[in-house]
């Protein structure tokens, strides 16, 4: 037993492909829920607009066509599209190519996180915000996003927490993710059960200490 986890992590320094595999997978899981983070909220806005003031009605059917695309459509295949068709002739970090599709994949789930977290707001605190003379956007801003925060912050962590599972394909256009390190420590070991394991640890690790997170913030916001 000693002896396979040795070869598997300490010998010709394996454990270093483990490492960049985490600092990738936890990079491009961050950046990416950022994106989709800000995306989700341009979308949200533009879906609530159209819905309450009729405005932007091909913006709102772009935006549909985007979020039904996306969550109809596997991950996977969005990452090989953008890397093989869209950046096909572009010199370009692959990482980055990674970051940009988990973005746009986040972004679509994200939009409705966030309408979710909007439509739990009361009606009439618009109708509040309105009557005293402020825009769609100031209401937005002022009355209703700070309100539903508390109920968009959770599922927002979440989807950080799915993120770094779902990036768990990127190994398939290169980029060296965990579990593209544990292929790779398997194919000059020969053994795929260890790598693998050690894999899964860490995944494990990562979302159950990330959900215990989730679900203490869940608490004070609760209690807030």
């Amino acid at each position: 037993m000693i002896d396979l986890i040795y070869k598997t992590l300490f010998e010709d320094e394996r454990y270093k492909f483990i490492l960049e595999g985490l600092l990738n997978t936890l990079l491009m899981s961050l950046l990416a829920c950022i994106i989709g983070t800000l995306i989700g909220i341009v979308i949200s806005l533009v879906k609530d607009n159209y819905k309450r003031n009729k405005k932007g009605k091909i913006a709102n059917l772009l935006c549909t066509l985007y979020v039904n695309l996306i969550r109809g459509t596997p991950v996977v295949l969005q990452l090989m599209i953008i890397y093989y068709v869209i950046f096909k002739s572009v010199d370009i970090n692959i990482l980055f190519v990674g970051i940009i599709a988990f973005g746009l994949n986040s972004g679509a789930y994200v939009s409705e996180i966030i309408r979710a977290g909007i439509d739990s707001i009361d009606k009439g605190q618009m109708e509040a915000g309105r009557s005293l003379g402020l825009s769609y956007m100031q209401t937005m801003r002022y009355i209703i996003m700070p309100q539903a925060l508390k109920n968009i912050l959770p599922p927002l962590a979440n989807e950080f927490i799915t993120l770094i599972k779902e990036t768990s394909v990127a190994g398939y256009i290169g980029i060296m993710d965990l579990t593209k390190a544990s292929d790779i420590i398997a194919s000059r070991t020969y053994d795929y059960f260890f790598p693998l394991l050690f894999i899964a640890i860490i995944y494990l690790i990562l979302t159950l200490g990330l959900s215990k997170l989730v679900n203490l913030m869940e608490r004070k916001l609760q209690n807030a």
